[in-house]
């Protein structure tokens, strides 16, 4: 993390050598090769907030703090005052009090910048309408194992990551954490529908980023194909998809333009024929699955840099009313 920040919200917080270092230590816990206690976070508890529905950001949170000695308690709006009317701000300070960390799957993205602002413990994005930070730890993580060169295969530069669709919440962290790892990135999105200009503008300036309307173009020469639904929990609009369909489906067609030991991902959940082929997903070149399993692994390697021996049980209170930027503004 860098120094001074304790919350992740967008991948922003993340600089190039945190990243590594998260990365690293993600890889060490899935060879079950990390060391330490074995239970370091014995007596910790992560509160999770869920607006929306959650298969992969729920289970593999709340079994990585079980594995890792720790308690997680999940909670929905109806569960907790929210639903009548209690502030995020509030919610916020209370949860401070009993646990030692927050994470969020929220609709708007200044939901939980409120959280991040009210409370005085780690608040993580699960899931916001503008970023998706820690399916980003995966993805590159997975990117790692696929695609590394150098020493252990950590090295990521020089690789060419092309994104097809919906420059989304996962568009926009990804591209952050690409920038962080000196992977370059091509987007090939509807008019419309790119991803934050913010974000864009920052990545440029560690590494290539290319945006436009082109598939092909985008998917040409790349390392790395990833997409995701046109149709996520927050925009739900059927009348979307005619920007999208047939041109950005993912399929064999256009993986062809790629490097031919490309790599397909997907942080699912996916929805085969709409925007990706069965033939692709379920082919020999995705990396899907072994994507969705390092949710857990780099989850666990976020929950001990924040919360594992040394990390300090309570940081200093912020202000319920600092400024952290909203809706995908460029954070303060």
């Amino acid at each position: 993390m860098r120094a001074g920040t304790r919350d992740l919200l967008t991948f922003a917080e993340l600089d190039a050598s945190g990243t590594s270092r998260l990365l690293d230590l993600a890889a060490r816990l899935k060879r079950g090769a990390a060391g330490g206690k074995k239970a370091p976070l014995a007596g910790r508890t992560l509160a999770m907030i869920f607006q929306k529905p959650s298969t992969r950001t729920r289970v593999s949170f709340e079994v990585g703090m079980h594995q890792l000695g720790g308690h997680a308690v999940a909670l929905a709006p109806g569960d907790m005052q929210l639903s009548r009317g209690e502030t995020l701000g509030d919610t916020a300070r209370t949860l401070s009090r009993y646990a030692d960390a927050v994470l969020a799957r929220v609709f708007a993205h200044s939901d939980v910048e409120a959280l991040a602002a009210g409370s005085s413990i780690p608040v993580i994005n699960g899931l916001s309408d503008a970023f998706h930070p820690c399916q980003t730890l995966a993805d590159l993580m997975t990117v790692r194992e696929k695609k590394g060169s150098g020493r252990g295969g950590r090295s990521l530069e020089g690789l060419k990551l092309a994104w097809i669709g919906d420059g989304n919440n996962v568009c926009n962290s990804l591209i952050l954490g690409c920038a962080r790892t000196g992977m370059d990135v091509s987007v090939a999105a509807p008019k419309g529908f790119e991803p934050l200009e913010w974000v864009v503008r920052e990545s440029r300036e560690a590494v290539r980023v290319d945006v436009s309307a082109d598939p092909a173009a985008a998917a040409g020469g790349a390392d790395v194909v990833a997409t995701d639904t046109f149709k996520s929990i927050h925009n739900e609009d059927a009348g979307r998809l005619a920007a999208f369909l047939p041109r950005y489906r993912v399929g064999r067609r256009l993986m062809g333009k790629a490097k031919k030991d490309a790599v397909f991902m997907h942080c699912l959940p996916a929805t085969r024929g709409r925007e990706v082929e069965a033939a692709v997903i379920d082919g020999p070149q995705s990396a899907v699955w072994d994507e969705a399993e390092n949710r857990l692994h780099s989850q666990k390697a976020l929950l001990l840099a924040l919360l594992g021996p040394g990390a300090p049980r309570c940081g200093p209170r912020r202000p319920a009313s600092a400024a952290r930027g909203g809706n995908g503004k460029r954070p303060a």
